[in-house]
């Protein structure tokens, strides 16, 4: 069955990523449709930990996680973990994350990875101002804490290169540090402020927000599993799991961890991977909680959201298939209470979501090898959220035959 009414554009994804791409697509006056499996808000865009954090210029594959990686290994409830069952079918994603790892290469992600950075900063507010959701916008600052003066030294090179791009920070002594958060165990004896960090009050809102905000602009969005995708002549045909069939001129993929399924039957394979993340939402009373707080060496954060505190993180590769593993967020609750004594972990939901992610930290952002007709969207990893309005604009600036805002060579989906 095909459709009568074909659409300038169909986005596949109806995540954060998807939907800021459909906004801004529709905003050029190019008629939109969204597909996704579930529907909006379904995946990662639900459980995230709310941040835009523009300040996270290093990317994950660097020196530094290499020498952390083996201790966090030995912990199958740590920070780091890869499952036995699924350790050998990731062996080539891993050797490419450690190539990834060489300075020369670090240095070349941190720099595509700041310009998109300033760009999604810069997008971020008109955006939000645009779609009606600027008032869900915080800006509470993230605390970074360190456990000894050891921590705090191995992080300066990190933090030097964030002053190399004009990121505002401070160092703070443990009085300064409980001023901005009070409530810290005293195992905390360092801490770094970054008031450059902002959050969204709810993720999940925010992107059923922006779906509202979608349909209202004469958009549409349907559930459909699209399986493959094949260039014909005037665009591009989708065939979902069911086998129906549509077509449309052009097509943005931004299907997140799903996204490579998809690429495969265009005859590309891009080496994109699952972060499983894991959260605990507690009540709103749970803790007062000033900023987001970030515990580094442990590998989980702390954030206060509209509608609750979120205590969530760690990366878990283990693909799409393997069954949750909850002892992980309740090893994170129980890390979280003994850092910050009076949080209470009582009436917690767990969550487990899919973070698409690239070997080099960096998203793909281009035009597929078969077909300038679809573009790619996805493998934003732990920064999805922070770089959708970018991301949107770039995919836009890409559809209407424009200059992209920034080089997006560094993106190309075909670097691997």
């Amino acid at each position: 069955m095909k459709d009568a009414a074909q659409p300038d554009v169909i986005v596949i994804g109806a995540g954060v990523v998807g939907l800021s791409a459909a906004i801004a697509v529709q905003a050029r006056g190019l008629s939109v449709t969204v597909l996704d499996r579930e529907g909006p808000a379904a995946g990662a865009s639900a459980g995230n930990a709310g941040a835009f954090a523009f300040t996270d210029i290093l990317p994950l594959a660097s020196p530094g996680i290499l020498k952390k990686a083996p201790r966090w290994l030995l912990d199958p409830l740590g920070p780091l973990t890869i499952p036995p069952a699924y350790a050998a079918q990731i062996a080539p994603w891993t050797f490419r994350f450690w190539r990834a790892c060489s300075p020369k290469r670090v240095a070349h992600s941190t720099a595509a990875q700041t310009a998109m950075m300033d760009l999604s900063k810069a997008e971020l507010e008109p955006f939000l101002a645009a779609t009606g959701t600027l008032p869900m916008l915080r800006k509470e600052g993230n605390l970074q804490v360190y456990e000894s003066e050891a921590e705090l030294k191995a992080s300066l090179p990190g933090w030097k290169a964030r002053a190399e791009h004009g990121i505002e920070f401070r160092h703070l002594d443990a009085s300064a540090m409980r001023e901005v958060q009070p409530g810290l165990a005293p195992r905390f004896a360092h801490g770094t402020f970054t008031p450059g960090w902002y959050s969204i009050a709810d993720p999940k809102l925010y992107t059923l927000a922006l779906a509202d905000h979608f349909r209202a602009g004469g958009g549409a969005i349907e559930r459909a599993e699209i399986a493959a995708l094949k260039p014909v002549e005037g665009g591009v045909e989708l065939t979902a799991a069911d086998g129906k069939t549509r077509r449309a001129r052009h097509v943005v993929l931004a299907a997140g961890a799903f996204s490579h399924r998809i690429t495969r039957t265009l005859g590309e394979r891009i080496p994109l991977e699952t972060e499983r993340g894991y959260n605990t939402t507690l009540p709103s009373n749970a803790f007062d909680l000033r900023t987001q707080v970030t515990f580094g060496g442990h590998g989980f954060v702390v954030t206060r959201l509209s509608t609750g505190i979120r205590v969530g993180g760690a990366v878990e590769l283990g693909g799409l298939k393997l069954p949750p593993n909850y002892r992980r967020a309740e090893a994170m609750l129980k890390k979280a209470q003994t850092f910050l004594p009076g949080l209470k972990g009582e009436g917690g939901v767990q969550w487990m979501g899919f973070r698409p992610s690239l070997p080099d930290s960096l998203p793909a952002i281009g035009r597929a090898r078969a077909t300038p007709q679809v573009i790619y969207a996805f493998g934003h990893g732990h920064l999805g959220l922070t770089q959708s309005a970018g991301t949107a604009r770039l995919v836009a600036d890409l559809l209407t035959g424009q200059r992209p805002a920034i080089d997006i060579q560094s993106f190309s989906p075909q670097r691997f």
